[in-house]
């Protein structure tokens, strides 16, 4: 071997462990950031409020620590939970943003790849499978099928497993009943099962993270103003046309988008899931396993929403800074701001001499109020005019307004000291029968005084349209003339 293959390898190992991945499985306190993540986060919570993040933090650093974990070579990080939390944002294992107005953590690609990885490890057994094995090789013959361009070759493989299918299919109407696999390749098949399923948070964070380094840069890109605006908004496109295509963490999402979009792929996948948890293969996982095999559909959506959540942040901060954007506003800033440092510098020198400032400049107004008073009193507005003036052009307008009051009181003026509201109500003329009218009478009852009735009244009232609407509400006893208070 040469030195400088060896150089290379220890290069690229050198590089692979300065990854905050690596960093975060092989720090101090590995274990404790391990387990609080797992903790804080999971399939059905993507993101944890900042305050909620760190009281709970708080509370299993109490709990570790009167179990005596930071003793010895046991040792937890030192602080509060929000000195951990905030820790964990620089070192890159966690992400702060704001969703709906709050503040929030979300794990990071690294952190969820550190998760994944130590779940995995520690998960059991770790075993070259028949099923994985499998899998492994309908992958091969799925791409070797795929790539084949000799027809002849082609037709034969197709017709192979068309005989395969109908044999099977044979057996199954002979015999009546199909077999099912034995339990521990079953077994098998959920393992394999779980271990692709976790790699997918991991992919969709990591275009999740994608979108918003393009979003910085494009936002930095239009801040500078080196180029035009929509050269730089066509590269931004491009490059979000290229996370989709050509990477695998893409094409997983472009699967899963694909797949949310079909709500009978979804519910088909959800009743599978079901399906196999009540098998009795089912049994030999562990309550983790069964959770994270039920839990498969809702980690994909989950995935596709932050995506989608992270496009739609990259949009709007990407559309503000366009529209709000004045490149010869953002240079006289930029050239104050460098007056201003340049100022600082010459003030830093030991020989330098300052001027005290002993007064503040005076800004040039020109001629101001003298008098707090005017001898000329605001004149009174013009009277209003007199509603018996008001023209309604329309008839069909007043139709639909308001509670006819003077039609109503002219009404209740009419009836005994007391009255039943509802038997009132349907008396009315059928143009002063409204749903509104009902509102306006009610009004003028509680204004006069009212007293609670027995049972419950029913009423109808007629809309302007002719179409009618039943109203119910408590018996009220009302009086036509309003009560005197020394009474």
């Amino acid at each position: 071997m040469t030195g400088s293959r060896a150089e290379a390898a220890y290069a690229r190992a050198v590089t692979a462990f300065s990854t905050p991945t690596l960093d975060l499985l092989h720090g101090r306190f590995a274990p404790f950031v391990v387990a609080s993540l797992t903790l804080l986060f999971h399939a059905d919570r993507a993101s944890v409020a900042v305050a909620d993040a760190h009281a709970e933090m708080a509370e299993v650093l109490d709990e570790l620590r009167a179990a005596g974990y930071d003793e010895d070579d046991r040792r937890l990080p030192s602080g509060s939970g929000r000195d951990v939390c905030r820790n964990w944002v620089r070192l890159g294992w966690l992400i702060q943003q704001i969703d709906d107005d709050v503040e929030v953590y979300r794990l990071s690609a690294h952190a969820v790849a550190a998760l994944e990885i130590s779940g995995r490890t520690g998960g059991g057994r770790t075993r070259v499978s028949n099923s994985r094995v499998r899998t492994l090789l309908e992958a091969v013959e799925h791409l070797s099928v795929s790539a084949e361009v000799d027809p002849v070759r082609r037709l034969s493989r197709l017709q192979a497993e068309r005989d395969i299918i109908d044999a099977e299919i044979a057996r199954i109407q002979e015999s009546g009943h199909a077999e099912p696999a034995e339990d521990e390749e079953l077994l098998e098949e959920a393992e394999n099962v779980l271990h692709l399923a976790r790699e997918l948070p991991a992919d969709f964070t990591r275009v999740a993270e994608s979108l918003r380094s393009m979003q910085r840069d494009v936002v930095a890109h239009l801040r500078r103003d080196e180029r035009p605006t929509s050269e730089v908004l066509r590269e931004y496109l491009q490059r979000a046309q290229a996370v989709m295509q050509s990477t695998p963490e893409g094409r997983a999402f472009a699967g899963a988008l694909r797949l949310i979009g079909d709500p009978d792929r979804i519910d088909a996948l959800t009743e599978q899931l079901r399906g196999l948890l009540a098998q009795p293969f089912a049994r030999m996982l562990d309550s983790t396993q069964r959770a994270e095999l039920d839990a498969i559909g809702r980690r994909v959506e989950l995935g596709v929403e932050e995506v989608l959540a992270a496009q739609r942040r990259a949009s709007h901060v990407i559309t503000g800074q366009v529209k709000t954007h004045d490149p010869l506003r953002d240079r006289q800033i930029d050239d104050l701001l460098r007056d201003v440092i340049a100022g600082l510098h010459a003030w830093s020198g030991p020989a330098a001499v300052v001027d005290p400032v002993r007064s503040m400049p005076l800004i040039d107004l020109g001629h101001l109020r003298q008098t707090t008073s005017d001898i000329r009193p605001p004149r009174a507005p013009a009277p209003l005019t007199d509603a018996d003036d008001v023209d309604f052009l329309d008839h069909d307008t007043r139709a639909w307004g308001g509670p006819r009051y003077a039609e109503l009181e002219e009404y209740v003026a009419g009836l005994g000291a007391q009255f039943d509201l509802a038997e009132a109500f349907r008396a009315v003329p059928d143009a002063a029968r409204r749903p509104v009218d009902l509102l306006g009478l009610l009004e003028i009852a509680h204004r006069n005084g009212l007293a609670d009735g027995d049972g419950i009244s029913t009423v109808e009232a007629l809309r302007p349209d002719g179409t009618t609407r039943r109203f119910a509400f408590g018996a009220v006893i009302a009086r036509s003339t309003k009560e005197d208070a020394d009474e």
